[in-house]
C-alpha cells in the first residue's frame, strides 16, 4: 500500500443463504455500511476479478473545508469475495479525485482520476485486489468518462481553459496514441456551470460516456457547439463525422449501445421525460440530426425518475440474445427492463431495492451466465452508502415473458 492509500473499517448488513454455500455465489444482496455515519461513499463502476470477486470503484465525499461544497469527490476501491463479502478497501485523498471508468487490461486493472491542485489527469493501475501503482500524469483536464478499446481506453476530458471537449486513445503505460477537440461554443457560461457542478456533484450529473461503434468510429457523449450531443469521429477530421444534438442541458442521449452498423440500443431525455429505443438507427456520418427527430421518439417510461440515468448491456439468457436496461423509478428502486435484441420486443422487468431508496451506478454480466448490479443505497434514508445485488441465470430467466 503506498502514501496515496488510507485503510476505511466497513460494518456490513447483508442477508446469506448459509445451507447453500453455491446459491450464495449466484445470487445475494449486499450493502456496505461504514462506522463513519456521516461520510458517503457512491459507486461508479463494478468489475468481476478471476477469484470470482468483485472490484467496485467509487467515489466519497471529501469536506477539507467543514461544511463547502466546494470539494470534488476523493475516489475509493472496494474488494469483495465471491460471495460479496467485503475484503478490502482503499481510500485516495485530494491527490487524485473525480475518479472515472473501471477498465481492464491483460489482467490488471484501471480508471483514471484528477488532482485536485491542478486537475490534471492521471492514469492509475491497480491488481485484482485493488492494489494501486503511483498514478500516471496524462494531462488534459477534467476527466469525464473513459472505457475499453482492446487493450487501450478511450477518454473524455473537459478541457476548461480552452472549452473544448477532448477525447484520446491512452495506453496503459499512459501514452496518449490519438486525440481530437471539439468546441463546446465561446462565451457560454451556463454549459461551463453546468460542466463544473457535474463534478462538484452539486448539480445535475450529466450523462458523460464514450465508446466505438460496430464499424469502429469512436464516438463521446459529452459537449458540443454549445449542447449536449453525441459525436461520431475517427480522431483525424478536426469536424465531426456525425452528430445527435440535443438541447443545451435539458434534452440528449443518456446512454447508448452499438448493436450492429447505424443500429443501436438507446435512451434519451427532453425536459425530465425518459424515453427508450432499444432498436434505433443512428445518423453517424452526414448531416447531423436530433433526440428529438421522429424516427427517436421511443417509448415514455413514466415510472422513471426526470432525466435518469441508464445503463445498457447487451446480455445471453437461455441462449437467447437481450438488451438490459438498469435504471431508477420514482419508487425508488433500480429497475431491469429487458427487451429482445433482434426485434426490440420487451420481454419483461424486475426490480431491486427494499426499505431504502436504491440507485443504479453499473450493471454487468458475471462468469456464471448471471448478473452483477452496483448502486447507491441511502441507509436511515439518508447516508450514501454502496450496495451489491448479485442475479443468477436462473433468476433471469424467470424475468422473461
Amino acid at each position: 500500500m503506498n502514501k496515496y492509500l488510507l485503510p476505511l473499517l466497513l460494518l456490513f448488513a447483508a442477508c446469506s443463504n448459509d445451507s447453500d454455500p453455491v446459491a450464495d455465489k449466484s445470487s445475494f444482496t449486499k450493502i456496505y455500511d461504514s462506522n463513519k455515519f456521516s461520510a458517503s461513499f457512491y459507486p461508479i463502476d463494478v468489475k468481476q476479478t478471476p477469484d470470482g470477486g468483485f472490484l467496485i470503484l467509487g467515489g466519497r465525499r471529501l469536506e477539507t473545508i467543514p461544511g463547502s461544497e466546494d470539494d470534488f469527490p476523493g475516489t475509493y476501491v472496494m474488494k469483495t469475495d465471491e460471495f460479496g463479502a467485503f475484503v478490502s478497501d482503499n481510500e485516495i485523498g485530494t491527490d487524485l479525485v473525480n475518479p472515472v471508468g473501471l477498465l481492464e487490461s491483460n489482467g490488471k486493472y484501471y480508471f483514471f482520476g484528477m488532482n485536485a491542485a491542478n486537475t490534471q489527469t492521471n492514469l492509475v493501475e491497480m491488481d485484482a485486489d485493488g492494489k494501486m501503482n503511483t498514478p500516471i500524469l496524462i494531462g488534459n483536464s477534467y476527466p469525464s468518462a473513459a472505457a475499453q478499446d482492446g487493450v487501450n481506453f478511450i477518454l473524455l476530458n473537459y478541457d476548461h481553459g480552452n472549452k473544448q471537449s477532448v477525447l484520446s486513445i491512452v495506453t496503459p503505460a499512459g501514452q496518449v496514441s490519438k486525440t481530437q477537440s471539439f468546441s463546446i461554443g465561446a462565451g457560454n457560461d451556463h454549459i461551463d456551470d453546468v460542466i463544473i457542478s457535474h463534478f462538484l456533484r452539486t448539480g445535475k450529473q450529466i450523462p458523460f460516456f464514450v465508446g466505438k461503434t460496430t464499424s469502429g468510429q469512436y464516438y463521446f457523449n459529452g459537449f458540443y457547439d454549445y449542447t449536449l450531443s453525441l459525436i461520431f469521429t475517427d480522431l483525424n477530421a478536426d469536424d465531426p463525422q456525425g452528430e445527435v444534438h440535443g438541447y443545451s442541458d435539458d434534452g440528449g442521449l443518456s446512454m447508448v449501445l452499438p448493436v450492429a452498423g447505424n443500429q443501436f440500443a438507446i435512451s434519451r431525455f427532453n425536459f425530465g421525460d425518459n424515453y427508450v429505443l432499444p432498436n434505433a438507427t443512428l445518423k453517424t456520418s452526414g448531416l447531423s440530426s436530433s433526440v428529438n427527430d421522429d424516427n427517436l421518439k421511443g417509448y415514455s417510461i413514466p415510472e422513471i425518475v426526470p432525466n435518469a440515468p441508464v445503463k445498457i448491456i447487451n446480455t445471453t439468457i437461455a441462449a437467447k440474445e437481450y438488451l438490459i436496461y438498469a435504471t431508477n423509478t420514482r419508487s425508488r428502486q433500480i429497475a431491469l427492463l429487458l427487451y429482445d435484441k433482434a426485434t426490440g420486443e420487451f420481454k419483461g422487468s424486475h426490480y431491486l431495492g427494499f426499505s431504502n431508496p436504491f440507485e443504479v451506478a453499473s450493471v454487468i454480466n458475471t462468469a456464471d451466465g448471471g448478473l452483477a448490479v452496483c448502486g447507491t443505497t441511502y441507509v436511515a434514508g439518508r447516508f450514501p452508502r454502496i450496495c451489491l445485488f448479485k442475479l443468477s441465470s436462473e433468476q433471469l430467466s424467470k424475468i422473461i415473458k
